[in-house]
């Protein structure tokens, strides 16, 4: 499949709010306020739900509708084998959590390698299925009757890009702190999401080969993004004071998205 300009603006988007959020160690002293930590990962956590929801689960029942199979089955197998996914590689490797009632706004689990190189690679590593989710989508878009829409991939990469903002921020600006260069601290946060443009790029380069399971890859990247939600954006979003703030923002990320997805795809 060929890949225009296009389509790799769209890829690199998730990659631009990394960029974004570490570029913060350059303005800010300390962490995000944490009232505009809490909205923005409030409104990350409803768009990638409905994200999930509109522009993955939907579209891969309809696929398989569409080839006379079971309609629920590959939304079944690859949502849980995407949450099967992730929550293997919380288990087995060190992994971020945005929580902000701690000290600097990270816990990272304790080994033998440096806390910088724990951060580094577990936020590295878990933002591959991001990347991923939004090359999916734009493959399914190119199929006709697969439901899926470029306005509705454009906004899951939007979605994913303001997720990864704060997370930029959180890890650049605890790296200055700990004695790093702002210069060098911004480019291991940047580092971080480039990850995403290219496992989409990959994606859709394979989309012809990866045809006949695209419902389940769907699915799957919806498992994947709800973990995420589930286990990361939603406590961070509640944590401590002004949890509400974290709910309205979820409430009107859910909402932009799904009118977005239904007027648009």
């Amino acid at each position: 499949m060929n890949i225009n300009t296009s389509e790799l603006f769209v890829l690199s988007i998730p990659f631009m709010g990394t960029t974004l959020g570490a570029a913060m160690v350059f303005l800010l002293k300390d962490n995000i306020s944490p009232k505009l930590e809490k909205l923005l990962l409030g409104f990350a956590s409803g768009v990638m739900i409905a994200a999930s929801v509109w522009s993955l689960l939907i579209p891969s029942i309809d696929m398989q509708r569409a080839k006379n199979g079971v309609a629920w089955l590959p939304a079944l197998v690859g949502f849980l084998v995407g949450i099967v996914f992730l929550l293997l590689l919380d288990t087995v490797i060190p992994h971020l959590h945005l929580k902000s009632t701690e000290p600097e706004g990270i816990s990272v689990k304790k080994g033998h390698i440096s806390k910088t190189t724990m951060m580094l690679f577990a936020v590295t590593l878990h933002n591959i299925p991001e990347g991923m989710s939004v090359g999916v989508a734009y493959a399914g878009a190119a199929l006709q009757g697969s439901g899926i829409s470029t306005a509705a991939a454009f906004a899951l990469a939007i979605g994913i890009a303001i997720q990864n903002f704060p997370e930029g921020a959180i890890i650049s600006l605890p790296l200055c702190t700990e004695g790093m260069s702002r210069k060098r601290a911004f480019i291991c946060g940047m580092l971080s999401g480039i990850v995403e443009p290219i496992g989409g790029f990959i994606t859709i380069l394979i989309a012809g080969l990866i045809s006949p399971v695209l419902p389940y890859l769907l699915s799957f990247a919806a498992g994947a993004m709800i973990y995420v939600v589930i286990d990361e954006l939603i406590p961070a979003s509640q944590a401590g004071e002004h949890s509400n703030i974290g709910t309205i923002g979820a409430a009107v990320g859910f909402a932009l998205m799904m009118v977005l997805d239904v007027a648009l795809g």
